[in-house]
C-alpha cells in the first residue's frame, strides 16, 4: 500500500465520522485520537506550505466540512 492510498484512507475515514456523527474527532475520547492527530498534523504541514499539491485541495474541503460542525456554546 502506498503512502498516497493510507493518506486517501485516512482521509475518507475522517469525512465519514464527521458526516456520521455531526461532530468532529474529540480529545477527550481515546478512540478518537487517531483521526484528531492526524487531522492536527496534516493542518499543519498544509499551513507550513509542505502538503502535496495534490492533497491541498481535498484537505481544504475536508476544512470547510469541519467549520461546520465547530462547537457551540450550549448555553445560547
Amino acid at each position: 500500500m502506498t503512502q498516497e492510498e493510507k493518506w486517501q484512507i485516512r482521509y475518507d475515514g475522517l469525512k465519514g465520522f464527521i458526516e456520521e456523527n455531526h461532530r468532529n474527532p474529540s480529545k477527550h475520547r481515546i478512540e478518537e485520537h487517531d483521526m484528531l492527530n492526524w487531522l492536527k498534523a496534516n493542518r499543519k504541514a498544509m499551513n507550513a506550505g509542505k502538503m502535496k499539491v495534490e492533497r491541498v485541495e481535498p484537505f481544504s474541503k475536508l476544512l470547510e466540512l469541519i467549520e461546520q460542525f465547530k462547537r457551540k456554546n450550549q448555553y445560547q
